[in-house]
């Protein structure tokens, strides 16, 4: 299949060499020139504009946030202006609700297609072709990319022909591994200062009551504190908490533990430490609990 593929990040870059490791024509456009290599030397062919990668008849997004994917979609010369009658748009981003509808409602007007298919995963599971799609669109759409997220990921999750289902989704379960991370850093700070080894802690834990990817993963990253380089940074985590928080007010949801992360976000970037992967919140709890010099990472 033809396929145009913006946003070549940590995830992105994985997710379209895969694409062209199953067999897929990719062209792909990055506003960062030097990530472009490594696809074209798959045989990924160089898109100098967005309109460029706009000539296929899917185009895939991987981008930040919301202002990235609107100045890609909705800005001059972009996807809605440049993709043709009855192309599919696959945002693969986690953004906001509100955005996905008015994506949806631009590419009607267009006459295209909008799926949204945000991903569940870390880079190493994009590199390996093991993410998890959650999936929102029309059947036939959805049915014309299932070999495109066959390539990229081991499950598709089809959530119905409403794309803002799939975002807010996307939105909830970030909710939940945030949350995940910062019982992980209260628990570990619980038992750090009672003298008890963090590692054997998550050990038993993850072997046990909680064998999740989720527990394991980042009670392993928690106990050993390596939070650079970071596999999703605090701003992004951030991000996504304020886009839950504004689609909870808008469905008037009370969520005071997504409260609770805001800050916990909002005091590591205030002390600088926006560079460090986003279970770097657990640290707060350590540091709380004097473990740790508050403002050390």
């Amino acid at each position: 299949m033809k396929v145009g593929f913006i946003g070549l990040g940590h995830m992105g870059s994985g997710m379209a060499a895969n694409l062209l490791r199953a067999g897929h024509e990719v062209t792909v456009f990055n506003r960062s020139a030097d990530k472009l290599r490594p696809l074209l030397d798959l045989g990924g062919r160089e898109a100098t504009r967005v309109a460029d990668a706009c000539a296929a008849e899917v185009v895939i997004t991987m981008l930040a946030d919301d202002d990235a994917l609107r100045q890609v979609t909705l800005g001059d010369d972009g996807i809605v202006a440049e993709l043709r009658q009855g192309g599919t748009h696959v945002s693969m981003s986690t953004v906001s609700v509100e955005l996905t509808r008015n994506l949806s409602e631009a590419h009607e007007q267009a006459r295209q297609r909008l799926i949204a298919a945000p991903v569940f995963g870390r880079p190493e599971m994009a590199a390996a072709a093991k993410l998890f799609i959650v999936a929102g669109g029309a059947p036939e759409a959805l049915r014309l990319c299932q070999p495109l997220f066959d390539a990229m990921g081991q499950r598709t999750f089809p959530l119905g022909p409403e794309p803002a289902a799939a975002s807010l989704v996307k939105l909830a379960g970030n909710f939940m591994i945030a949350a995940t991370i910062e019982t992980l850093g209260e628990a570990l700070a619980l038992v750090g200062k009672a003298g008890i080894d963090p590692g054997s802690f998550v050990e038993l834990l993850t072997s046990s009551l909680f064998p999740a990817p989720a527990y394991r993963t980042y009670g392993t990253l928690i106990a050993e504190r390596k939070f650079e380089p970071a596999g999703f940074a605090v701003p992004l985590g951030h991000k996504d908490i304020r886009l839950l928080l504004a689609a909870s007010q808008s469905l008037h949801v009370p969520m005071p533990v997504a409260s609770l992360l805001n800050d916990r976000f909002q005091r590591l970037i205030a002390q600088g430490r926006e560079k460090l992967d986003w279970s770097a919140i657990s640290e707060l709890a350590a540091e709380d609990a004097g473990l740790r010099r508050t403002g050390s990472s």
